[in-house]
């Protein structure tokens, strides 16, 4: 045991004092926050830029259609003719010209009108033309059948289901969503640690074969002890780095919104949102601070002491796993070339367990997907806490599929790190051969 803590100590001090280490610690939150920074600056400017479209309207049509948003500004010409329409718009910069000939019958007004612009237009700006004239053409059918201005606005109105547990409370929309997203967050972060930290014990391993030091150091030291001091101590300098970073990056971002006055919302903004004239004549209900306390209550009711003490055993025992895996990869090369053929497979079961999962929990956490992935051991640390902001019991993630997510986990790690202890026994000593599959599952049989 004295021999295990002074590994687990020597890889500590031996990260922590590492110059790229101490280098990174402090320069990546600044490039963290820096990246998001620029981004939402960006986004503000983006999105701040506002294009001005030239209307020549020579129809009985779309006359009050076009009102200015947040983004769009319409110029209304009349009296002139297409071609002056058109060197107006070019001469003053404006970005394009809507232009709308006079026809018999809105059908055909719409059908023939041209948006003229210099390049091809953005998405976003045809997507709210067409809004427009789609509601006009909506609006003009419906009135051909009798239907008035007032029932068009009532016809257009929007309705939302609402739901509720046979309990009496009621659903919100979108709640599982957000709570998929939350679990997806604290999945995420534990796939980038595997990924980062276990290729520093890997790394480890392969300095120490290379540079001969293990030959002194498994004289006195079994592999298995070897191995799991490296994988302890390099987890503990990956856990002090990580909470580093954490409060530094908290601490920076807080203090860039203040200075800077950047509103992170922008990430968010949806320009799609705005509403033109004719979205306007529906019926839209408003969004009352009644419905804004019913998320946060709900976000409250999120079982965060469970999810926060979840997140540090599946982080615990899924790093445990993998890096056991990461270190038998180690002693099983010589050189960082050599593991690309191996490291595949090890990801693999990562980013299905983001990808699949979000897929999965977001349409249905209970799911026979969701429920196998997130009882797979490989997957299970991820998926699992993308299930579990639902919490344990009625109406979340049922308890034997905790429990028995967490003994498969336990099971696993134990037969992993027998497994790897094989390897890594052989694979230490071994010098100047590239390892098969083949190889590797012969040094298991050892």
């Amino acid at each position: 045991m004295n021999k295990l803590k002074l590994i687990i100590k020597r890889e500590y001090l031996a990260k922590v004092r590492n110059k790229s280490f101490v280098i990174m610690t402090f320069l990546s939150p600044i490039l963290m926050v820096g990246m998001i920074v620029l981004i939402a600056f960006l986004t503000k400017v983006n999105d701040s830029e506002k294009r001005i479209i030239t209307v020549l309207n020579e129809s009985d049509y779309f006359s009050n259609s076009f009102n200015q948003t947040e983004s769009i500004s319409y110029i209304d010409l009349r009296n002139v003719t297409f071609d002056e329409a058109k060197d107006s718009t070019l001469s003053m910069g404006n970005y394009g010209l809507l232009y709308i000939p006079k026809k018999d019958g809105l059908e055909a007004t719409a059908n023939n009108a041209f948006l003229y612009t210099k390049e091809s237009p953005v998405s976003t700006i045809l997507e709210r033309v067409e809004t427009i004239f789609q509601n006009r053409l909506r609006q003009g059918r419906l009135q051909e059948l009798g239907v008035s201005a007032k029932d068009f606005a009532d016809i257009e109105g929007d309705f939302e289901m609402k739901t509720s547990t046979f309990d009496g409370q009621q659903n919100i929309k979108g709640i599982n969503e957000i709570k998929a997203v939350i679990g997806g967050g604290f999945g995420y972060l534990i796939m980038m640690f595997i990924i980062i930290y276990g290729g520093f014990v890997m790394r480890s391993v392969i300095e120490e074969k290379t540079s001969r030091i293990i030959e002194v150091i498994i004289s006195s030291v079994k592999p298995f002890q070897l191995m799991l001091g490296k994988i302890i101590g390099t987890s503990l300098a990956g856990i002090t780095q990580f909470a580093i970073w954490i409060f530094s990056a908290s601490l920076l971002l807080f203090v860039a919104m203040l200075l800077l006055d950047i509103d992170l919302n922008a990430l968010n903004a949806n320009p799609m949102m705005e509403q033109n004239a004719m979205v306007n004549m529906a019926v839209i209900p408003e969004s009352s601070d009644n419905e804004m306390q019913k998320y946060a209550e709900e976000l409250f009711k999120i079982p965060w002491i469970l999810l926060l003490s979840s997140f540090v055993l599946y982080f615990i025992l899924g790093y445990l796993i993998y890096s056991s895996i990461y270190a038998a990869i180690g002693a099983a090369v010589d050189n960082e070339t050599d593991t690309q053929q191996f490291i595949f497979p090890i990801i693999l079961p990562l980013m299905l367990a983001i990808y699949v999962g979000f897929f999965s929990v977001f349409s249905n956490p209970h799911g026979p997907i969701a429920v196998g992935f997130s009882l797979f051991p490989l997957t299970s640390p991820i998926v699992m806490l993308m299930r579990l902001p639902g919490g344990i019991g009625e109406g979340g993630v049922p308890l034997w599929q905790f429990l028995t997510s967490i003994v498969l986990l336990i099971t696993t790690f134990l037969g992993i790190v027998w497994l790897a202890a094989k390897i890594y026994r052989i694979g230490i000593l071994m010098y100047g051969k590239k390892p098969t599959y083949r190889e590797l599952f012969k040094w298991l049989k050892y």
